[in-house]
């Protein structure tokens, strides 16, 4: 007769079923005792089971993950979970995804999905809790690493307190910000259109933003793209040039990549 339970088989072959999993759990929630480690002493605070520090078994976890160490970063995050440190293990390894691996890469949102299962689907520290967390930390181990967005924010804070001091020693500041300067005519000039106050007071309306504002680079408009582009324009109440059709659907030069050395556009002044 079906009692409604779900069966499932472990890594090594053995029946599961709800149950097992609520037994896998840990003891927070039964009258079993205090918490103890692998040779049965009193688990103390902050310590883990195997007789680490949980702050030392993450430190390892972030330097795992930023080494590419995969075993390593497995058994940290087991160690984390095991221990009943799974919320500590979720939030680092998430902060892991931010300020150690390369901006962009899947694995924030493969992370996420981990996390998602064992705290909303399963328990956080049962057996299918653990496994999401070595799939967590094997993850973030095997994506690219990179510390690109805490440098830059590193970079950029000391940056601005460079050039206060600087100006306020009468001096240039030893670097400089990449954007030297953002006003109308200078190197970012594309930038002020019709979604600026500057822009607007320029007079430049959509045709400036088609064909400045809007532009993509270095790879360009895909072919359906550019043809839905162009069309577009054809059939708006302005007669556009075919160099300022080419320049709305021109690729960014990668070497290039601000400014403007021609003038489409600038007949925006008749618009509305």
């Amino acid at each position: 007769m079906d009692d409604g339970k779900q069966a499932t088989f472990g890594t090594e072959g053995e029946l599961r079923t709800d149950e097992t999993e609520t037994s896998d759990a840990t003891d927070d929630d039964s009258d079993s005792g205090p918490e103890r480690d692998d040779f049965g002493d009193e688990l103390g605070e902050n310590a883990t089971k195997s007789g680490a520090n949980r702050y030392v078994v993450s430190s390892l976890l972030q330097k795992a993950v930023r080494r590419s160490d995969e075993e390593v970063a497995a058994w940290a995050a087991w160690e984390l979970v095991r221990s009943g440190y799974a919320w500590n293990f979720w939030d680092r390894i998430n902060l892991y995804v931010v300020e150690d691996l390369r901006a962009g890469h899947e694995v924030a949102l493969t992370v996420a999905r981990y996390e998602e299962l064992a705290r909303e689907r399963w328990s956080e520290e049962s057996w299918r809790g653990r496994l999401c967390a070595v799939h967590a930390a094997l993850a973030a181990a095997r994506a690219p690493s990179s510390r690109e967005a805490a440098h830059a924010d590193d970079y950029f804070g000391e940056l601005s307190e460079e050039r206060a001091v600087a100006r306020e020693e009468g001096r240039e500041p030893r670097y400089d910000h990449p954007v030297d300067e953002l006003e109308p005519g200078g190197t970012y000039d594309a930038v002020f259109d019709q979604h600026t106050y500057e822009g607007k007071r320029l007079g430049r309306g959509g045709a400036f933003f088609r064909t400045r504002g809007a532009r993509v680079g270095p790879e360009g408009e895909p072919e359906l793209s550019r043809q839905w582009r162009i069309r577009s324009m054809r059939l708006e109440d302005r007669d556009y040039t075919e160099d300022e059709l080419v320049r709305a659907v021109e690729p960014i030069d990668p070497d290039e990549k601000w400014p403007e050395t021609d003038e489409a556009g600038s007949r925006d002044g008749d618009e509305n």
